[in-house]
């Protein structure tokens, strides 16, 4: 016991700012793009739905990639698998910006680029959380904070992405790009000084036992464990649906661009920001309070998303709904966070958890392209059908959330 609470108190701020610069890198380097597809489909030469694949090609790779960044964080270490990955995101960023500026029909190597962004997404984001359950040990109180603030982090990226876009791009429309490069350098200082992951005596764990220990997890905890994968993988289509549609509608339909349309489509996710940083705050390892708080957020999600539609033509009313629905994303994503990694065993935490962030990535990849497609057409039936998916989702989790098996297990673990 006393031993899990010195390596709780070695963990210093800098080490903690420094696994926050993960996500927030990664979510400016996706998030950042979205408010200047409209100008970025006029210098390219391609339609939104082409504009969309930028978003989701980045994160099409890091669906693919990320279980297998888990494991092998698992087998040999976090920070081995962060580094590279970091610089693999460092290069996507330095390709996509140098096609836009130098070659003619740039569309082919700013998808290159972006894909190779992706894979070091799968390698460096998701593996933040497992590693604050390795650098807190038994501390459940601590590491919900730490993930609370981790997940602020992200959601803070998002606030800030509208804006740093919208100033970046009025100063050369492709400079969001290469900054995306220059956050992944800082990020790998950070990291490389800071986080100092506590040595295992214990040997690694060999491929077949491994992969017979995830395949045990998922059967005994399955009910559970793929209703955290769902709601987060349908929170994040959602949350990016909207934000495409945002993006459009306030160029389109308010004829508010630049940095102006970055400041509002920031107050949305401003609210998702502030409502992540409370839950994470407060949640404190509590599995009744994490599913009470999933019971909530997803009936208040649902019924806001619903009337996105009808106040598309009403700036004040549209801003004040989506902004209802970020509070309940923002509040609902530590929560998901927490469940993840304070109930797996540390062997199989990294594996577990990054098939949670491929399902998360599932979303962010769907969103855009289903809202180009449906956005003209079908709009209002799409966010009321999205409304009554949320009601679905509220009554999967009342049934599957058992706290007591979840408490029981991790007890036992």
């Amino acid at each position: 016991m006393i031993n899990n609470n010195n390596q709780t108190d070695n963990v210093s701020i800098w080490c903690v700012i420094s696994m926050a610069s993960i996500p927030l890198v990664m979510t400016l380097g996706n998030s950042m793009l979205i408010p200047i597809l409209p100008v970025l489909e006029k210098k390219v030469g391609i339609s939104s739905f082409q504009s969309s694949m930028i978003i989701t090609s980045y994160s099409i790779a890091a669906i693919f990639l990320i279980p297998v960044a888990g494991y092998l964080s698992d087998r040999f270490g976090r920070k081995i698998v962060i580094l590279p990955s970091l610089i693999l995101a460092l290069i996507g960023g330095l390709i996509a910006g140098f096609a836009s500026w130098k070659i003619d029909d740039p569309f082919f190597w700013i998808i290159i680029g972006r894909i190779l962004q992706g894979i070091g997404a799968a390698g460096a984001m998701p593996i933040v959380l497992p590693l604050v359950g390795d650098l807190y040990k038994d501390d459940d109180e601590k590491t919900s904070s730490c993930l609370g603030l981790i997940e602020t982090s992200n959601t803070f990226g998002k606030v800030l992405s509208p804006i740093l876009g919208s100033v970046l791009a009025a100063v050369l429309w492709f400079l969001p790009f290469f900054s995306i490069s220059v956050f992944s350098l800082i990020s790998i200082v950070m990291i490389f000084f800071f986080v100092k992951v506590p040595k295992e005596k214990d040997e690694p764990v060999k491929f077949k036992d491994f992969l017979s220990n995830t395949k045990k997890t998922f059967k005994k905890e399955s009910k559970w464990l793929f209703t955290v994968f769902i709601n987060g993988a349908f929170v994040m289509l959602l949350l990016f649906a909207v934000l495409f549609f945002l993006s459009e509608m306030l160029e389109k339909t308010h004829d508010i661009k630049g940095i102006k349309k970055g400041f509002v489509i920031a107050i949305p996710l401003l609210m998702l920001c502030i409502a992540s940083y409370i839950t994470g705050r407060n949640i404190k390892g509590n599995v009744s309070t994490m599913k009470k708080m999933t019971m909530i957020c997803l009936v208040v999600m649902s019924i806001s998303v619903a009337f996105i539609g009808f106040t598309k033509d009403k700036l004040i009313l549209l801003l004040i709904v989506t902004s209802i629905m970020g509070i309940a994303i923002g509040a609902l994503l530590p929560v998901l966070d927490a469940l993840i990694t304070e109930n797996i065993k540390k062997e199989e935490r990294g594996t577990i958890s990054s098939f949670y962030s491929s399902a998360r990535f599932i979303g962010v990849a769907a969103g855009p392209p289903i809202m180009s497609l449906v956005m003209k057409n079908y709009l209002n039936i799409s966010y009321i059908i999205a409304g009554a998916i949320g009601i679905v989702l509220f009554f999967i989790a009342l049934k599957m959330i058992k706290v007591d098996e979840i408490e029981g297990q991790n007890h036992n673990a």
